[in-house]
């Protein structure tokens, strides 16, 4: 019979060694006129600060951010206080942008472009927060420059081909780390449930959700882009924060796709690829066997970027609960998830490194990315995931104009 693990019995598993969460929730980083995002808000995290963070090189990894836009995304990942980055160089296309970056980040040397950046030999490694249309073609750039890079989500925006192209790229500069930035795979509970998926304590997976709400007030103006880009596409070509929620915790993929479309009550105008849908919805059937249903809505209501997962044994659902509570299952899955103890639990970050927003991952991911190259291991979210995070949206967008027909979806290998 299933039960639910407990606060005592899950921080049993943590206490073993006098461990106990620690919930960390920064001040905002100082930056008065950082644009008010929903997402960059969510820096509460649970994490285990006996799991203490050691150095374990001096060697500083050489980086060029570029990007300052709405989001000013290169700055809010604290690659500039990572005692292992150097930050050497920054780029926007626009001069302003370009300037308060160099500023923020404190880097004297700017480049007015990408293009220009790449041919830095003294640069390793650069993070792209460009215009998302513009992910694979730039990822490309920098790999056959010899760079190490990362970027925001997603891989590409409703361009399947580009995203091959990237994969292709990826897999003939083999000894270069790619890595995309999916906020998501940091969130504590999704953090968690890898872990307890790795270990056997979900079984299969039955059945996952994964939601994305990017609550937009009525009548509010849409967060500005580069060429509008968020404004020509659909809801669903911009999934990762949802469809982590299966492909982060098992690191498999999605077979085939049905999707809906929701259109506003008021007659909408087409957009640039003819899309009038404000919301999608898209349900899955998966490589284990199991169902997923992915979603992303600017609706009025709770921001969300969350999900949950069901299994042979065991299920994961932190929602509107802490996160000692949100596991349950039979007596063999907590027997599991005991035994993997703090290990559930995020470990401490590099002094002058904060958790930052989407749910404390920021500081996260620049780790992550930054241990990917200088202990020569792979990244959190590497081209498969990543390829498999984002194109499912491209195909759910047509299933969705076709009326829910079901749609298989390419699977990708390195």
């Amino acid at each position: 019979m299933k039960s639910k693990m407990n606060r005592r019995v899950f921080l049993g598993a943590v206490a073993s060694s006098s461990i106990v969460p620690y919930f960390f929730s920064p001040a905002a980083n100082g930056d008065e006129q950082s644009p008010k995002i929903a997402g960059f808000d969510l820096t509460g995290t649970e994490y285990d600060p006996h799991q203490e963070w050691r150095p374990y090189t001096d060697r500083k990894l050489r980086v060029g951010l570029v990007g300052y836009g709405v989001c000013q995304f290169s700055a809010e990942f604290y690659f500039q206080n990572h005692p292992n980055v150097e930050v050497v160089a920054v780029s926007d296309l626009f001069p302003d942008r370009c300037a308060a970056l160099a500023k923020r980040v404190q880097c004297e040397k700017t480049y007015p472009s990408l293009e220009e950046m790449v041919k830095d030999d003294s640069i390793e490694a650069i993070f792209l927060a460009t215009d998302a249309p513009s992910h694979p073609r730039h990822c490309i750039l920098c790999l056959e420059h010899g760079k190490h890079v990362c970027h925001a989500v997603p891989v590409h925006y409703g361009q399947p081909e580009e995203g091959e192209r990237l994969l292709e790229c990826v897999k003939k500069n083999r000894g270069l780390k790619y890595a995309m930035f999916e906020t998501s795979a940091f969130h504590d509970d999704l953090y968690a449930m890898e872990k307890i998926y790795k270990a056997g304590g979900f079984g299969r997976l039955i059945y996952t959700e994964g939601e994305y709400n990017h609550t937009t007030a009525p009548g509010a103006p849409s967060i500005g882009s580069y060429g509008n880009w968020r404004g020509s596409g659909s809801p669903l070509w911009y999934p990762t924060h949802a469809s982590a929620y299966y492909v982060g915790v098992t690191h498999k993929r999605f077979i085939d796709v049905c999707a809906r479309g929701i259109n506003p009550f008021e007659k909408a105008k087409p957009n640039q690829i003819g899309n009038t849908f404000v919301a999608e919805v898209a349900l899955l059937n998966t490589e284990e066997g199991g169902l997923a249903r992915v979603m992303y809505s600017e609706s009025y209501g709770t921001y969300l970027e969350n999900g949950r997962v069901r299994g042979e044994i065991g299920g994961f659902d932190s929602t509107y609960r802490p996160l000692e509570q949100g596991y349950s299952g039979t007596g063999e899955g907590q027997e599991i998830v005991k035994k993997l103890g703090n290990s559930i639990l995020k470990p401490a970050l590099p002094p002058g490194v904060e958790p930052g927003g989407h749910g404390g991952s920021h500081g996260y991911l620049c780790c992550d990315f930054v241990d990917a190259v200088l202990k020569d291991q792979e990244p959190r979210v590497g081209i498969i995931d990543a390829l498999n995070m984002t194109t499912l949206g491209y195909y759910a967008h047509l299933s969705a104009a076709k009326d829910g027909e079901v749609l298989k979806l390419p699977e990708y290998t390195l």
